[in-house]
């Protein structure tokens, strides 16, 4: 069967902030959120000196790419449904088989 990878950027504006640190605040706990409820590998990849700009990367690695597609679908939807302080600019989806 092998191992699937699948890779999420998703850009954010934050658009009520106005500091490097009220950004940090909201990306933590966004991320801190993803990773509890889906159990993803999540970082902030770029966007890092922007006040209302966030580029967050998920991962997720499963034997099924279906499934692995599905948790990070689920975390974009998360992401839209429930941060009422992130507006949702961009978000692409890559899986591939790895080994």
């Amino acid at each position: 069967m092998g191992m699937t990878v699948g890779v999420c950027r998703i850009v954010l504006r934050l658009p009520e902030n106005a500091s490097l640190k009220g950004k940090r605040r909201v990306v933590k706990s966004l991320m801190e959120k993803l990773r509890n409820k889906f159990n993803l590998a999540v970082a902030e990849v770029d966007a890092n000196d922007s006040w209302q700009i966030a580029i967050i990367g998920l991962t997720c690695v499963s034997n099924d790419a279906r499934h692995t597609r599905q948790m990070l679908d689920r975390a974009v939807d998360f992401i839209q449904r429930t941060r009422l302080d992130a507006e949702l600019l961009e978000s692409e989806i890559e899986i591939s088989r790895a080994f």
